[in-house]
């Protein structure tokens, strides 16, 4: 298995769906099974023994899965994953436990453990750590209730703490450079609730908070300099903590949160930080962002998406609170994809992104006792920061294509890996839920 980097929802599902992919691949590559000579009925096969129940995806109690990180800004991390799953008698995932130990590049042998749940439709959680000899750890827990919405009221929290030695910032603006690439310690941590109150099904309206202290230290990388080295008056060094408030209208026709073939969701949001409510830095922002999916065929679904984020005051915004270009998925008030580049490549005040994928279900095969299937999913990412007017919305533009698999685990599931390629270069993403 390759992953690109050590997220905090990657590792241990897409670990485990990757396994199974090979698996269900050896078995197609070996044929079918040959005629018997004898006509009489033959008994039964029991359940396979030994090493042949390790190499059955549908017995093996659990799989060690080769941990391969070829991140060009993280270096390479080998390692393995023991990825343990739990399903209910429907055949459905109920739990996902996975610890693995690796060896980092930059930062000496590390261990973590990931760990997700999904005790039904309407909730899910998250606990998931690691350490490493220098530098990075990080921990993240995250609760979710209500996704269906069938009850008045959602509601979700989340703590996180992370600390990433290999954080990279290339000036703000939307053609920075490559040679202008800097490296800083990102030491975070973080408090977020949201409540919302749904009026049907379809439609809510939510409030979120979200505190956050971010601590940019210099770099430890050698080779690359360190952020407060090319940009010393940028704002957001050193220690700083906002705490945002965002009110969000949600209208969901999907027919799923997480695996959805239909429908569409379109959200409207506006937030603040401000000095008044405790922050040390102040901004304000809106944004809008749209998901439409056309089940065109039985097995494909079309899926479109569209975000814009303005923010009208961001003079005291440190870098970190800008609007970011870059990486492999769409968090609205967060991030839009752009599956040439790492996260965060392109920040400024504004932010225009849209993206198109084409999910084609070529195969489905029986797995650690639930039912998988296998996506095929070209796409195509297309976006841009600025930090005047609106302008050509089509001008100056950055974009990518490429493609990618999926493994889906319904109703809950999706790991995936996705190549992108642009600018020249292909980059490659691994993780789990759809990116958009």
């Amino acid at each position: 298995m390759i992953r690109r980097r050590r997220t905090k929802d990657g590792g241990a599902a897409m670990g485990a769906l990757a396994a199974v992919g090979l698996f269900a691949a050896a078995s197609c590559l070996a044929g079918p099974e040959a005629p018997q000579a004898s006509d009489a009925p033959s008994a039964p096969a029991g359940p396979p023994s030994g090493v042949a129940r390790w190499l059955n995806p549908a017995t093996a109690p659990f799989i060690p899965i080769p941990e391969i990180d070829v991140d060009p800004q993280s270096g390479v991390t080998l390692g393995v994953i023991a990825t343990f799953i739990d399903v209910n008698d429907r055949g459905e995932i109920e739990r996902i436990t996975a610890p693995d130990v690796f060896h980092s590049q930059y930062f000496g042998w590390g261990a973590g453990i990931s760990m997700y749940g999904y005790p039904s439709e309407d909730s899910q959680w998250l606990v998931t750590g690691s350490i490493k000899e220098r530098v990075e750890r990080g921990f993240d827990a995250r609760y979710l209730a209500g996704q269906t919405r069938a009850t008045p009221l959602s509601w979700s929290v989340e703590t996180l703490y992370d600390i990433n030695g290999t954080a990279r910032f290339f000036g703000i603006g939307n053609e920075t450079p490559d040679y202008n690439e800097s490296t800083y310690v990102k030491d975070r941590a973080a408090l977020v609730a949201s409540l919302g109150y749904n009026f049907t099904p379809q439609l809510q309206l939510a409030w979120g908070t979200r505190w956050r202290r971010v601590d940019v230290r210099p770099g430890v990388l050698s080779g690359i300099p360190s952020i407060g080295t090319l940009y010393p008056d940028l704002n957001g060094l050193g220690n700083e903590h906002a705490l945002e408030q965002t009110l969000t209208l949600t209208y969901d026709t999907r027919d799923s949160a997480i695996i959805p073939r239909s429908g569409a969701r379109y959200l409207l949001y506006g937030g603040f930080a401000s000095r008044s409510f405790g922050s040390s830095v102040a901004y304000s922002f809106f944004g809008a962002d749209a998901r439409c999916y056309f089940p065109v065929a039985e097995h494909i679904t079309l899926v479109l998406h569209a975000a814009a984020r303005y923010m009208p005051s961001a003079e005291e915004a440190p870098f970190w609170a800008l609007s970011s270009l870059g990486g492999d998925r769409s968090i609205p008030n967060g991030q839009e994809p752009l599956r040439s580049d790492g996260a965060d490549r392109y920040v400024d005040e504004n932010l225009l992104a849209t993206g198109a994928e084409l999910r084609t279900r070529v195969a489905g095969f029986d797995a650690f006792g639930t039912r998988v299937s296998l996506e095929l999913a070209p796409f195509i990412d297309a976006g841009k920061v600025f930090s005047n007017g609106f302008g050509n919305p089509l001008s100056d533009m950055h974009t990518a294509a490429g493609i990618g698999v999926r493994g889906v685990a319904n109703p809950y599931v999706v790991g995936y890996v996705d190549v992108g390629y642009g600018r020249g270069k292909a980059v490659v993403f691994t993780g789990i839920n759809y990116p958009f």
